[in-house]
C-alpha cells in the first residue's frame, strides 16, 4: 500500500509525442500531462526518437527519447501512425527489432529512475516496455495500460498472428483503461476484465455553465450564427479525409437533401481519401452543394462553425476494421454550440447520446442520415436543447481535470 500523501511519479510510455512546443501531435496527451502536473503528479514522457531527436522538455515536462535506428531512418512514428506506416511501406518492418530493443533500454532507464507507475499508451507494442520496466524494478512499479481502439482493430483484422501478444499485454497490466465503451468491449472480447472507461481529454475549451443555455429547457437557436439570407442550410464536416470518416455517406445524404431544399456541405480538412470523396460528389451530382475548404487556420475554422447549422461525423469501418475511437471533433462542434449528428459506431455514442445530446444514425445509411439532418434543420428549438445538454455532458465527462483525477485513482490502485 502506498502513502497517498506522497506525490506520484508516473512515466508515460507513448508512441508519439510533440517534437516541439508547436507540434500538433497528440494535443490531448499534452493537455492530460499538464492537468496531472497541476495535481502534483511528477510526470515524465518516454517516446521513440524522430530523426535523431534527443531528450528535452515540453512545457516543463521531461521528455526522454529512445533511439532505434540511424537518425535518417527514425520515421516509423510521428508522421503517421505506425500501423499506417507499415501498411503503406512494409519495408519499415526492418526497424521493428531496433524499436523493441530501444524500448527495452528505455524500460530499464524508467526502472532506475524510481517511478511508481508506468502508464502505457497504445499497448501494442508498448505493453512490452511497461512489463519490462516492472520486471527491471523487481516488481515495484505498477502498470496502467490504455487502449485507443486502433491497435486492437489493427491486430485483430490485419495481423492476427499477434493476437496472443495482444492478449498478453492485457494480462500484464495491473489496470486497464479504454477511451470509449466500444474500445472497452473490444478489449473484453480478448479476455480483459475490469476495464475502466476513461476518455481522452477533449483538448478543447468547453464553455462553463454561465456560457451555455440555462438548464435543459428549450431555448432559441444561438443568435450569433450567421444565417444565409437565401435560407441556405449549412452542413459541416471537419476532420482528416480518410476512409473511416465516411464522408461519402454524407455526400450522398446531402445530394438527396439538395433535391428538396437549399443546402451546402463544407468539408474542412485534407487527406489521402479526398480524390475518392470528390469522385463521390461527382457521382451523386452534388458539385453545386459541396465545398472543399481544405486545411484552414483557427480563425477560418471558427467562422466555419459559426456558419454551420449542423455538424456531422458520418464514420464507418475502414478496410482495417478501424473507426472513430471517440470522435473528439464532436465536442469541438458542441463547444461552438452547433448541433451534432454522428454514426452509431465506435466511441461516438459516448458523446452523442441519441435524443439527449445529439442525433445518431445507422453508419453508412445515407437515406437515414438525410432524414436526421432534416429533423435538426426543422426544429432549431430542439437542436438548441440538445446542444445545451451536450455541452454539460462534455464538461462533466471530458474535462482534463476530471480525467486526470480518474487516472490518479488508477495509478494508486495499480500500486497496491
Amino acid at each position: 500500500m502506498t502513502d497517498s500523501r506522497q506525490p506520484l511519479r508516473v512515466a508515460h510510455m507513448v508512441t508519439a509525442f510533440p517534437r516541439h512546443d508547436g507540434d500538433v501531435i497528440t494535443p490531448w496527451l499534452g493537455e492530460l500531462l499538464l492537468a496531472q502536473a497541476e495535481r502534483g503528479i511528477r510526470v515524465s514522457v518516454w517516446a521513440p526518437a524522430y530523426k535523431g531527436g534527443g531528450d528535452g522538455r515540453w512545457r516543463g515536462i521531461p521528455v526522454r527519447r529512445f533511439r532505434y535506428a540511424p537518425a535518417a531512418w527514425e520515421t516509423l512514428t510521428h508522421d503517421e501512425t505506425a500501423p499506417d506506416r507499415l501498411r503503406s511501406k512494409p519495408w519499415y518492418a526492418v526497424l521493428l527489432p531496433g524499436f523493441a530493443l530501444g524500448g527495452l533500454v528505455a524500460a530499464w532507464r524508467i526502472a532506475r529512475a524510481g517511478v511508481d507507475v508506468v502508464h502505457v499508451h497504445w499497448p501494442m507494442p508498448n505493453g512490452l516496455f511497461g512489463a519490462a520496466a516492472r520486471w527491471f524494478s523487481g516488481g515495484k512499479i505498477g502498470v496502467v495500460s490504455s487502449f485507443y481502439s486502433v491497435e486492437i482493430r489493427w491486430v485483430v483484422s490485419r495481423v492476427r498472428v499477434l493476437v496472443p501478444f495482444l492478449k498478453w499485454t492485457i494480462r500484464s497490466a495491473d489496470i486497464l483503461t479504454a477511451n470509449s465503451s466500444a474500445t472497452a468491449e473490444q478489449a473484453r472480447r480478448l479476455g480483459a476484465a475490469g476495464v475502466r472507461v476513461i476518455p481522452s481529454p477533449a483538448g478543447i475549451r468547453i464553455p462553463g455553465p454561465a456560457e451555455i443555455l440555462p438548464g435543459h429547457a428549450p431555448a432559441p437557436a444561438r443568435p450569433s450564427r450567421d444565417r444565409d439570407p437565401a435560407g441556405l442550410a449549412e452542413i459541416l464536416f471537419v476532420g482528416r479525409l480518410v476512409q473511416r470518416k465516411g464522408v461519402e455517406t454524407l455526400v450522398r445524404a446531402v445530394a438527396k437533401l439538395a433535391r428538396k431544399r437549399p443546402v451546402r456541405l463544407t468539408v474542412v480538412g485534407e487527406g489521402s481519401w479526398r480524390p475518392r470523396i470528390e469522385a463521390a460528389v461527382a457521382g451523386a451530382g452534388a458539385e453545386n452543394s459541396v465545398r472543399f475548404a481544405g486545411r484552414v487556420g483557427e480563425r477560418e475554422l471558427h467562422e466555419a462553425y459559426r456558419r454551420a447549422d449542423v455538424f456531422v461525423l458520418p464514420a464507418v469501418y475502414d478496410d482495417k476494421g478501424d473507426t472513430e475511437g471517440l470522435g473528439v471533433v464532436l465536442i469541438e462542434a458542441l463547444s461552438h454550440e452547433v448541433p451534432v449528428v454522428g454514426a452509431d459506431i465506435g466511441g461516438i455514442p459516448d458523446i452523442v447520446i441519441d435524443g439527449e445530446t445529439g442525433w445518431l444514425f445507422p453508419s453508412g445509411d445515407a437515406d437515414r442520415l438525410a432524414e436526421v439532418i432534416e429533423l435538426v434543420l426543422d426544429d432549431p428549438v430542439e437542436a438548441a436543447r440538445r446542444v445545451s445538454r451536450g455541452i454539460s455532458h462534455a464538461r462533466k465527462r471530458f474535462s482534463a481535470s476530471g480525467i486526470a483525477g480518474a487516472l490518479e485513482c488508477c495509478y494508486r490502485d495499480a500500486m497496491c
